[in-house]
């Protein structure tokens, strides 16, 4: 018997305020205590932006439309997007796509690269079998698995940075869901710079962007990571963060259950199946959200072993490790600064 379990699920415990005692600051744009906010349904996900500042309701109305256009642009599912094009011409030709959309490949095509192939983009045959998220999401066969996974190779990428051109091979496929809502929540906060805003977070479901600090606390915000065994809000913790991008992933975003066995949406590329190994969530702090969601895949095919030691290797990247015990991993630069408020975890040295 099957189950599919419906709807998604915020992969990140929005960042809350920290009670008063703060100092509020002063740019070429007032900070205020109370955002403007506006939540809406895109990228498959609740998006929520939150702005500092008063009278932006333009710059607000602006992040949206470059929301919902970049969506129209990076979506596998949108017929007459780039990747739905160049989906369809696998094996024909190559398709001229928007330069933003090119500059994306380019950046998950070198993530592939560094990663050694495990995180990589042409997953996409392998997602299609699964389809894990969707009402018609099922186990398949081994041999469909087998028969797919030559086609899942990064190497057969071929660009033209000349003529903003991508080709694949027939039977491959791109899917960029692990990259584009980090790509899109930087290109965001761009948009926000640009307007003279120092103080917004950037929720795009679970890959969030925090501007500036607090009006409310000098440490800057006070960002939760989330519980892997609870939804919307439930944390392990927290930590303070200043101008940082948070990604979390986890196997309780997306899963399906087939005969009481358990299988989550974060495909490994050289098996074809759910990432099988201790990791129930990952949260990644990066200076971009690009790397950071790139990174968040990366480190649950690693695992948590070698996916720490390769983010002790990163300048400026740090991470939090949940494993299945209820035991968190810090990397680093974490061990100082996390605080650890639930009592069913505990810290793992």
């Amino acid at each position: 018997m099957k189950k599919i379990i419906a709807g998604l699920l915020f992969t990140f415990s929005i960042l809350f305020l920290v009670a008063c005692g703060g100092q509020s600051r002063t740019s070429e744009l007032a900070v205020v205590k109370t955002p403007l906010t506006r939540t809406e349904s895109l990228l498959h996900t609740v998006v929520q932006l939150s702005i500092y500042h008063e009278n932006q309701e333009k710059v607000m109305d602006q992040a949206v439309d470059y929301i919902k256009e970049m969506e129209g642009l990076l979506s596998t599912t949108l017929e007459g997007s780039d990747i739905d094009r160049i989906n369809k011409s696998a094996g024909e030709k190559a398709v001229k796509v928007d330069d933003r959309t090119f500059e994306l490949i380019e950046t998950a095509l070198e993530t592939s690269k560094n990663s050694h192939g495990r995180f990589d983009i042409t997953i996409g045959v392998v997602n299609k079998l699964w389809n894990i998220g969707e009402e018609n999401a099922r186990k398949p066969e081994q041999s469909e698995i087998e028969a797919a996974l030559p086609f899942v190779d990064y190497h057969k990428v071929k660009l033209d940075k000349k003529e903003k051109t991508v080709y694949i091979d027939k039977g491959m496929s791109l899917e960029l869901g692990a990259i584009s809502k980090g790509y899109i929540a930087d290109q965001v906060e761009k948009i926000f710079e640009k307007a003279g805003i120092t103080a917004a977070i950037i929720n795009l479901g679970g890959n969030v962007v925090v501007m500036g600090t607090s009006p409310n606390h000098d440490n800057g915000w006070k960002v939760g990571v989330q519980d892997p065994d609870k939804t919307r809000g439930a944390t392990v913790g927290n930590v303070f963060q200043t101008n940082r991008s948070i990604v979390t992933s986890g196997i309780y975003e997306r899963y399906i259950e087939v005969d009481g066995k358990i299988y989550h949406h974060i495909l490994d590329p050289r098996t074809g199946y759910p990432v099988d190994n201790n990791i129930s969530g990952v949260t990644v702090f990066t200076d971009t959200s690009t790397q950071g969601d790139a990174l968040s895949t990366t480190l649950f095919v690693l695992g948590i072993q070698e996916g720490m030691d390769y983010i002790n290797k990163l300048e400026g990247v740090e991470a939090v490790f949940i494993d299945k015990e209820h035991g968190v991993h810090l990397s680093k630069g974490l061990k100082k600064s996390f605080e650890l408020t639930n009592e069913e975890y505990h810290l793992v040295d």
